[in-house]
């Protein structure tokens, strides 16, 4: 069996997978043990990181470097993609008071450091490296090192050493520290989880102008004679018709069929439009809700066809080539208004009304294949990746800095794939990902880079606590849960979503594992959306006030 030891002692890359793969296993396992209802979750895997080091693994630096910068890479450009489609109107929404509070965290902890920095006489390395690994931020210490190694001279490489070992001691209590104060929070204020969970569910269709079905009585005297086709551009973006009620019979409309007194058109549309059509149609019903029976039918339809994707409701001319009409579509959680000129997406799920005997020709044109969708859209992913890390590349020059600032390996790619998710296509080349597939995306990464930080961190984390490193680990304490708990009862006290705080606080913090806990307590959106519309900025200011702290300490 001396195989066996040689590969758990040697510094080779199959030795590093092993360990790293142990470490998932084993921190996947510990995230899952439940405490009075509290989990570590993913943040599991850190620790089993800091276990093994700790324990005499030697894992090849390298290799363990490449897995932790690549599996960031994974985690934040697959929440890009899930949350793209929704992170402009939250901007829109709420974007400004979550940017300001973020901004305020950070900003408070900066002074925090600062402070200890002058009152405790701590080295400007040191205290630098507590405030990066306090805030989980990465890419900020690569930037603090970058200024030390260009401005220390012959100290640089000690320096760097201590800036690193000031990281890894805070480090870990950056992941605890914001869970913790999700907790409190969560104590503080008695959260119930499903009021939060219903209040953001009912706020999210307010947003978004809840589709709702409508009958319309005809009554406007200028509408009886014209044809579907003039009616349909006359109220598009507000009205998509199903079928019309003549006589007591239903009829799917063509654009030639003209319009008759007593005619009720039977349609969906947004609550905000509801007023508009009142006067341009007829009196609006919301509260009518009539079957569709006889020879109609409903049905839902997975878009799956690529030479659909991407083409718009008129340019797809469902309703001209069948008695059936398209109205509404589906997509990452969004319920959509179908208009004339909005595009189709692979991916989508689209609500079709119409003849029953055409329904399946219908969902044969458009895909409705599950096997078809489940094939990977790799091409994509890798196109994103290399778009953002170029983009994280890019120096941004701020007067008074001697070294450039930058978004990273993490900004980078995060902000490309919100761009990406949000625009669904380039050309020919859509960007779509399955649930399913994200989510696989995002738990790998996260698995990865916490796996190789911890294997990174551990040999030196019980030695430098007991030398006197405590006193680092207390002032990392401070730095991580002071500004964030502060900011948390200031959000609470606005009234703000419990899950909106969390994603707040982990997106302040640039923080996955905490998103991944926040993530786990409810199957919503607002934590990831919040996450993704504070982290561009936060991960801006981490760098630069990491840079900032140097130049103005040393």
């Amino acid at each position: 069996m001396e195989f066996i030891k040689i590969l758990f002692t040697s510094s080779n890359t199959a030795t590093t997978v092993l360990y790293i793969s142990l470490t998932a296993f084993l921190g996947v396992l510990i995230g899952k043990l439940e405490v009075k209802k509290v989990r570590l979750g993913i943040a599991g895997v850190l620790f089993a990181g800091l276990f093994f080091a700790h324990f005499g693994a030697q894992p090849d630096m390298q290799v363990l470097g490449f897995v932790r910068d690549f599996g960031l890479i994974l985690f934040v450009y697959a929440i890009g993609l899930d949350v793209g489609p929704r992170f402009f109107s939250s901007f829109k929404n709420e974007g400004l008071i979550m940017n300001l509070l973020a901004a305020g965290i950070i900003f408070i902890g900066y002074v925090i450091s600062y402070a200890f920095y002058r009152l405790a006489t701590i080295q400007p390395d040191v205290i630098t490296g507590i405030m990066c690994g306090a805030v989980f931020n990465t890419p900020s210490l690569g930037a603090a090192q970058q200024v030390i190694a260009e401005h220390s001279g012959s100290a640089a490489t000690q320096s760097i050493n201590t800036l690193a070992l000031g990281f890894a001691v805070s480090y870990p209590f950056g992941v605890i520290g914001v869970l913790m104060a999700m907790i409190f929070i969560r104590l503080i204020f008695r959260i119930k989880i499903q009021n939060e969970v219903d209040n953001y569910n009912h706020q999210f269709e307010n947003g978004q102008n809840k589709l709702e079905s409508v009958t319309i009585a005809v009554t406007n005297p200028n509408l009886f004679g014209r044809k579907i086709s003039y009616i349909k551009k006359v109220i598009d973006k507000e009205l998509v018709i199903s079928r019309i009620e003549r006589d007591k019979i239903f009829i799917i409309p063509t654009d030639n069929e003209e319009l008759r007194i007593g005619d009720i058109i039977y349609g969906v549309s947004a609550i905000n439009h509801i007023e508009n059509l009142q006067i341009t149609v007829g009196k609006v019903d919301i509260s009518l809700k009539r079957e569709i029976t006889g020879d109609l039918a409903m049905a839902h339809v997975l878009v799956t066809n690529r030479k659909i994707a991407g083409k718009t409701i008129e340019q797809i001319g469902i309703y001209r080539r069948y008695e059936a009409n398209i109205t509404r579509i589906f997509r990452a959680g969004i319920e959509i208004l179908p208009a004339l000129g909005t595009t189709v997406e692979r991916g989508d799920t689209v609500r079709i009304v119409g003849k029953r005997e055409i329904l399946s020709d219908i969902r044969s044109e458009l895909g409705n294949s599950v096997k078809e969708l489940a094939i990977p859209n790799t091409i994509p992913i890798f196109l994103g990746i290399f778009l953002g890390i170029i983009l994280g590349s890019i120096p941004i020059f701020i007067p008074g800095l001697a070294s450039p600032a930058k978004l990273g390996l993490a900004g980078g790619p995060l902000l490309v794939a919100i761009l990406l998710g949000h625009k669904g296509r380039i050309g020919h080349l859509d960007f779509y990902m399955t649930p399913g597939a994200n989510m696989m995306l995002r738990e790998i990464g996260i698995i990865l880079f916490l796996a190789a930080v911890g294997l990174m961190s551990g040999s030196c984390f019980v030695e430098t606590i007991v030398n006197g490193g405590y006193k680092w680990m207390l002032y990392g304490t401070v730095i991580t849960f002071v500004p964030i708990m502060f900011v948390a009862i200031i959000a609470r006290l606005l009234k703000i979503n419990y899950f909106k705080i969390c994603g707040l606080l982990a997106g302040s913090m640039t923080n996955p594992p905490a998103l991944e806990f926040a993530n786990s307590m409810a199957p919503i959106q607002a934590q990831s959306t919040v996450y993704a519309t504070v982290y561009p900025l936060t991960m801006f200011l981490r760098v630069l006030l990491a840079q900032v702290l140097i130049l103005t300490t040393l």
